[in-house]
């Protein structure tokens, strides 16, 4: 590099140091003045804190109901009078068997196999397993058991609860459907 570039750059330094030496004694005296008059003034006084509103205690008797149950649940002996025991209800203490894990419209029927006098009918779930079933298994979430089995379906009859909570069996079937590539 050259000679005039260096002493360029000494005499900028040189001129930068000497403008920040006479600035800083100047800014900072400012500084400390400004300070000073800010921490003279008076600090205006808070506002007061809104009046508290008093509060009511509430104290449940043991003669009203559970405030912590809900108010549209009945009693047990209420709702059994009231919807009637027809007799229907699911067998809810036996093993489950794998289909009745899946609602009935996502199982598929896709053919039948039969053999000395046997019928089963072929179904795939969601989960793209592939059963074989026969009449007594169960399937579908609403406790469906298969009565019936044909080359185009699968009848079942299911046990759900109607609108008023009691059981109903009622007819279902899967329709036979093409298996899909």
């Amino acid at each position: 590099m050259s000679y005039r570039f260096h002493i360029a750059k000494i005499a900028v330094a040189i001129a930068t140091a000497a403008t920040l030496s006479g600035c800083a004694e100047g800014t900072l005296d400012d500084l400390r003045q400004h300070v000073a008059t800010i921490n003279a003034r008076a600090a205006p006084p808070p506002e007061p804190l809104p009046p508290m509103k008093p509060y009511n205690v509430y104290t449940y008797s043991v003669v009203e109901r559970d405030p912590f149950r809900p108010f549209f649940e009945r009693e047990p002996e209420r709702a059994e009078a009231e919807t009637g025991d027809n007799g229907i209800k699911p067998d809810l203490d036996r093993n489950t068997e794998e289909l009745e894990g899946f609602p009935l419209d996502a199982l598929r029927m896709v053919g039948t196999l039969e053999r000395d006098e046997a019928i089963w009918a072929v179904v795939v779930a969601t989960d793209e397993t592939i059963h074989r079933v026969q009449i007594g298994n169960r399937l579908g979430e609403n406790h469906g058991k298969i009565v019936n089995i044909q080359e185009d379906r699968v009848d079942l009859i299911e046990i759900a609860r109607d609108a008023r909570g009691r059981w109903q069996e009622r007819a279902a079937s899967i329709a036979l459907q093409e298996l899909e590539e």
